[in-house]
Parts: C-alpha cells; structure tokens; sequence
C-alpha cells in the first residue's frame, strides 16, 4: 500500500526525459548549463589534496557557518548565532523535507499558495497532515483574504515561496504587511519561507523574512548555495531558524542525512570570501533581457519576470491545447522543452501558459528561440 498514492513522476522528470530522447533543447528544468566559476573549480582542486574528506559536524562545516551568519548579516542586517541556528542542508529541498517533518504533527493543516513548486505536498503528506491548497490570484499576487478564510486553529504552517517559482513574482511590502496582520492573529502558525532564488531578482528588489523582526522568531527561511552559484547539482542549502525551532529540525536532520559533503562545504566556505551575490542579479537580468528580446517577437506573449531564471509566456494566440499537451507537442515536432504551469496547480488549472528556463548560454537561447519562432 502506498503512503503516497496520488504522487507520480515530477513533471520535471518527464519533460526532461522526453527532450533527451527528441534531442530536445531543455529548457525544462531548472539548472544552468554554462561553467561554474573557474575560482570554485579551483577551490576545489586545492581542497581534493587536503584533510577534508571525513564527516563534518552535524549542523555543517564550522567555517561555513560563520560565513552564513556574515552573509545574513550583510544582506539583511540580521545577527544569527551561526552554532544554534543555522543549519546546512543536503539542497533546499531537504532543508524543507526535514522542517515539514520536524515541525508538522499528525492532522495539523499546512497552507501552499498556488501555483507552487512540487516538493512541499509529499513531507506534509508523509506526516499524516493535510495540505491546504489556495490559489494565488490570476496575476499571482496573493489574496490574502482568502489566504485567511483558509487559516484554523488546526493551521500548523504557512509556505511562501519567493521569489516565486514558477511565476517570477516577488511579494511587495503591502503582502508582508498583510501577512504580518494575519499572523498576528494566528500566533501559533510557523512560517515556512523558500527563498531559493533570494539573490536572481531584478528592477523589483527582494524582501526577505530576514529584514521582518515580526516574524523571524517563528520563521524557516531557506536558502540554496545550489541556486545562488549556478552549482545545482551539488546540493548545498542551508536553513536559518530560531533555536527553538532548529532544535527540533536538527533532530530529524541527524537521523536523515546526518551531515553534509564535506569537500563542497569547505569550497562554498573558502568561495563567499571572493565572491559577492550582488553581482549574481544582474549576470541574470542580462539573460533574462536576452532571453526576452530574442522572443520579443515571436507570437508568445512574455509574461513579467522579477526574479528566479524563470519566463512564463503565453501561448493563447498560437493553440488551444492544454499546456500539457502543447509543451509535449513544442519537443517532439519543435525541439524545445518546457514546463506546464497547471501541474503546479493543485487542480490543474490551466490558463495556457508554459515555463521556460533561461539559465543557459546564448547560444543555447538563441537556437531555442529560432525553433520558437516558427511555431
């Protein structure tokens, strides 16, 4: 019998593996395909010779730590105690598998704002809890009245994720402030807030729950050195919470993963001393520029995009098909892959539109665009 029965393969998976088998352009997934900075590669060739290699400590490589807190405090003026609560991950998304489970207890209610990415559903399922799906508005700001109307007494925890994959939209100061009226009034709910992409914004600046006094004592935030510096695949997140959460985080933490790979951790850690993330938004905004004006023309309608390396278009003037449907259309007769949004959609709903990743070279981006443009 299955734990999880209505879960199937991530659509992710799927798209990815069909644009392999149709030499497809892969424009699906999220992950960069350019080098990663010479200066990291370096880092660790350096570090390969060395005693790096055995566990680290539980909550992560000490001098990484450090350097966390130091990162936190530049980029939000928040002092964080780097030894009780800050804690390095396996990526994000275990940073957010091991807080659900820490933190979410048998028949409690958790709120997902929709569209929303794949990962949140199955820890809250695996909890025995219930995942409460609400509907962002069609232009993807979030209605807060009835983000309320779905709140309870049996509410345990609230997910946000910004900036917002898939969409690109980042929250404004009105949202936090009306987030903070609604928490105000459920002071036992635990803000869970993804911020993977907290450093690919662009003219519409990121608002972290860093910057928000009100809330950081009741606050997950979590972070993706994956994201930040175009290394997906090595799977490095890290957690920032009060102790009194990240205590019990920790304790499903060790008994999960443990402890994190150590030669990356110390690379990261030896890298933050050379690199600044402020230039990181604005590498990403001329991809994104890019991007765009090579579709600018083409009979996709671009969709705004303020952060993440993400672009939504429209395809309501070229087909009537559902996204699923015309997204597996766009590999095997265009050669391009991209994502439906309604499979972030609890229900579904399609509003015809589909998800590009412009993570990529130009090269890449400008053949995927000359396959867009004769459809």
């Amino acid at each position: 019998m299955s734990k999880l029965p209505n879960i199937s393969t991530s659509i992710f998976t799927v798209m990815s593996k069909m644009a392999t088998k149709h030499n497809a352009i892969n424009l699906s997934q999220g992950f960069p395909n350019f080098p990663v900075d010479e200066k990291l590669t370096a880092i660790v060739a350096k570090l390969a010779n060395e005693d790096i290699h055995q566990y680290t400590p539980m909550a992560g490589y000490p001098p990484l730590l450090s350097k966390i807190a130091s990162l936190v405090s530049d980029s939000y003026q928040r002092n964080i105690q780097a030894e009780t609560e800050i804690l390095v991950t396996t990526g994000a998304t275990q940073g957010i598998f091991t807080s659900i489970q820490a933190l979410v207890e048998n028949q409690d209610e958790v709120l997902i704002l929709d569209p929303s990415y794949d990962c949140y559903e199955a820890p809250i399922l695996l909890c025995n809890a219930k995942p409460v799906r609400v509907p962002l508005n069609d232009d993807y700001t979030p209605n807060w009245e009835t983000i309320e109307a779905a709140c309870s007494e049996k509410t345990k925890m609230i997910i946000i994720n910004n900036p917002h994959n898939p969409t690109g939209k980042i929250l404004n100061e009105t949202d936090f402030k009306a987030l903070e009226t609604l928490l105000e009034k459920f002071p036992k709910i635990i803000l869970l807030s993804d911020e993977v992409y907290e450093y690919i914004t662009f003219e519409q600046k990121h608002i972290s729950v860093h910057t928000r006094k009100s809330l950081r004592n009741r606050a997950v935030v979590v972070s993706s050195f994956g994201k930040t510096f175009h290394i997906t695949g090595w799977k490095i997140g890290y957690l920032v919470a009060p102790e009194h959460l990240m205590i019990e985080i920790k304790k499903v933490h060790q008994f999960l993963v443990f402890s994190v790979n150590s030669l990356a951790q110390a690379a990261i850690s030896e890298y933050l001393d050379i690199v600044s993330v402020d230039e990181i938004g604005s590498f990403y905004q001329e991809k994104r520029d890019y991007f765009r004006q090579l579709l600018s023309k083409s009979r996709f309608k671009l969709m705004p995009c303020e952060g993440t390396y993400f672009q939504v278009v429209s395809y309501k003037a070229i087909s009537n098909e559902n996204d699923v449907d015309f997204c597996k259309r766009l590999i095997t007769e265009h050669g391009v892959a991209a994502i439906p949004i309604s499979n972030f959609y609890e229900n579904g709903k399609d509003l015809h539109l589909i998800r590009f990743c412009f993570a990529k070279d130009n090269a890449t981006l400008e053949e995927a665009a000359r396959r867009l443009y004769v459809i």
